[in-house]
């Protein structure tokens, strides 16, 4: 008598790992309209200071609770370059550019990373590029060139907020790829908890100023400063990290072309900031961009091979039984 096979338990990760995935998605997209908000009371440096030690804090308390101890030897690469590169500088510089351009320009500027992740994966993790892929992602890199035609004639404030979210754009992608083979050797709770505290020991040199501004910021700027720790920060990165160790970086990567037009809405109803029309548009543009390299092509069906029953024989190649 033959078992009756049991049910897989792919679905039940898969659908763990998309709910990782639009967990990132959504307080990623919080956390822009976060940085605009404390960036007017604390200065770039200090911001991403005392973000990444609140998440530390939060990251390392989970990470004693649950005994999982150091990550072997082999995942302290990708650890560091992505400490330095994801946590540190993208951080600081997105926290900068972000004084320079409202929130949903600068995740909007920000999210060509997602392009350079697929190439970066496609040269450094041999990663293929499926053509959905790469269309999609020359969908949503035309939502960011609609950006920044948008924010033509502001001035040259508008073009140093645009330079600094290109580099952060490259620190993100670069600590992206990084971080994609050390997840083969811990978990992401190790992986993003020792990251984020490289990120901190990096930012240390902002610590007179983080005192300094925190002294005189008012509590609601200190507040999302906390909340930029807890939330984007040490849930947000952990949920990636989960979600990256289960698909491509490139794939991974698209997803986060829904952060725009996220932050597009919440900028409007927490901020009162409007992007113009083009802005919109190119959000837009970003979103589409993700249907498109988020579906899959469908597998053609295999022809049917004619039953004995129906052969005859003016038909070529079919067979009595």
């Amino acid at each position: 008598m033959t078992a009756t096979p049991t049910s897989s338990p792919a679905p039940l990760r898969d659908w763990r790992a998309t709910a990782a995935a639009g967990t990132t998605v959504l307080l990623w997209a919080s956390a822009f309209v976060s940085i605009r908000s404390a960036g007017a009371a604390y200065s770039p440096g200090a911001l991403a200071l005392g973000r990444l030690l609140a998440g530390s804090l939060a990251l390392g308390t989970l990470l004693l609770v649950r005994r999982e101890g150091l990550p072997p030897r082999a995942a302290w690469p990708g650890i560091i370059w992505s400490g330095l590169l994801w946590f540190g500088l993208y951080m600081v510089v997105l926290n900068w550019g972000e004084q320079q351009v409202d929130a949903g320009t600068a995740a909007m500027v920000v999210n060509i990373g997602p392009l350079l992740i697929a190439l970066l994966g496609s040269r450094m993790l041999g990663e293929g590029l499926p053509r959905r892929l790469l269309a999609g992602m020359a969908v949503s890199f035309a939502g960011a060139a609609v950006v920044g035609l948008s924010m033509s004639g502001h001035g040259g404030a508008s073009v140093l907020g645009v330079l600094l979210c290109l580099l952060a754009a490259v620190a993100y992608a670069t600590g992206v790829v990084r971080q994609k083979p050390a997840l083969r050797h811990g978990s992401a709770l190790q992986i993003t908890t020792f990251g984020c505290l490289v990120g901190t020991v990096a930012c240390l040199p902002f610590s007179g100023a983080l005192v300094s501004d925190a002294a005189d910021a008012p509590l609601s700027a200190t507040l999302n400063m906390v909340y930029l720790g807890l939330f984007p920060t040490a849930l947000a990165f952990t949920t990636w990290a989960y979600a990256l160790a289960r698909t491509t970086a490139g794939r991974m990567g698209a997803t986060t072309y829904a952060v725009p037009a996220l932050v597009v809405l919440m900028s409007w109803l927490l901020l009162d900031e409007v992007p113009a029309p083009l802005a919109v548009a190119g959000g837009l543009l970003c979103l589409a961009g993700v249907a498109v390299s988020r579906t899959r092509p469908r597998r053609s069906p295999e022809p049917a091979r004619p039953s004995p029953r129906s052969c005859s024989r003016t038909r070529p190649g079919c067979r009595r039984g």
